[in-house]
């Protein structure tokens, strides 16, 4: 397990978390996701095994559909640091480009076909 921290562009939204070696990615194609092209952690991260800080309420959530996924984004930056699953409610997947020391575009990635859920 290694300890990872990532943040957003402008460092006001950051995490850390305990995790496997991040060796793949995970994209899915629902119209969200499709639209912000990020690439996510191909495992899930409970939420007690995630410390979030956030400077200045700079988090916000967006939410649609059902309801269930969380996608948390910097009010300040516009990036999108991590969200919670519809999959797995609750749970969190970490958009990689925004782990220090992970070059996210050298990652094989597999596409999840959120669409048509």
């Amino acid at each position: 397990m290694t300890e990872y921290i990532g943040s957003c562009h402008c460092g006001s939204v950051s995490f850390k978390f305990t995790g496997p070696a991040i060796e793949k990615g995970v994209r899915c194609n629902c119209s969200i996701c499709r639209r912000k092209g990020a690439i996510m952690s191909a495992f899930t991260i409970a939420p007690e095994e995630i410390k979030i800080d956030v400077k200045d309420n700079a988090l916000a959530t967006y939410e649609f559909g059902s309801r269930v996924a969380k996608h948390h984004f910097c009010k300040k930056c516009g990036i999108y640091p991590f969200h919670q699953t519809l999959r797995k409610p609750g749970h969190y997947r970490v958009n990689v480009g925004c782990v220090d020391g992970v070059d996210s575009l050298s990652l094989p990635v597999d596409v999840f076909d959120g669409a048509s859920i």
